[in-house]
């Protein structure tokens, strides 16, 4: 358990989709709501294990079936309910939906080249910037963590949420924040403490089967 003035967020991406585990990946931001794959599920069963002697008092996700399937199998031990929030959500990747990279740098190369230069400030054409994801996801994590002073809890969310969120705490530019990496079913641990918040590990993976941890991928 963490001392009475803190919260221990488990901030974990979702297990592998079909998109995930395509060679490229397919981009998924809202619309493409795939459900986890056989792989996807063992990779959720992993996260459970390790967190199935932890104290978690509540367990988060986005609304997402990847993310909430991932979920419901870390709460399953712990007899708790997934509370989805919406604020969690993947990136809106805009007109990008479904494509892989290297259809989007054939087809809309001005807009892809630009994105590369400066996520944060262009974003995904039609969508989000990253500068976006932070406004929304900063004050939700943070209103979650300070409802759970004393305690642990878990938030299944995003490969961009995660990584957007993380390079803001560590005060990178978030255009570098694009190289965080985020396995599917990678585990960060972040600490809340007298309003200050601290990123403690990033992207754990020993808990995934080796032969499944390969490169995390840039899609979602």
């Amino acid at each position: 358990m963490p001392d009475t003035d803190t919260c221990l967020l488990h901030l974990i991406r979702h297990a592998a989709t079909e998109s995930n585990l395509m060679k490229p990946p397919r981009l998924q931001g809202r619309t493409v709501n795939l459900p986890l794959t056989e792989e996807g599920r063992l990779q959720a069963r992993c996260v459970a294990a390790v967190l199935a002697d932890r104290a978690l008092a509540a367990i988060y996700a986005s609304g997402l079936h990847r993310a909430v399937e991932t979920a419901r199998c870390i709460a399953r031990p712990h007899d708790l309910e997934v509370q989805c929030a919406e604020e969690l959500v993947e990136v809106d990747v805009g007109r990008w939906e479904g494509k892989q990279w290297d259809e989007i740098e054939r087809d809309d190369p001005e807009e892809y080249h630009r994105f590369m230069t400066s996520p944060d400030e262009y974003g995904y054409p039609g969508g989000e910037s990253m500068s976006d994801v932070v406004r929304r996801v900063a004050p939700a994590l943070e209103a979650m963590m300070s409802r759970h002073i004393g305690c642990e809890i878990a938030v299944v969310a995003h490969n961009v949420v995660n990584r957007a969120y993380i390079g803001s705490l560590l005060k990178i530019p978030l255009a570098a924040a694009r190289e965080i990496p985020q396995n599917n079913g990678g585990m960060n641990l972040i600490r809340y403490r007298a309003g200050k918040i601290k990123v403690l590990s990033i992207n754990a993976v020993l808990h995934l089967p080796p032969h499944r941890v390969g490169a995390p991928d840039p899609a979602h």
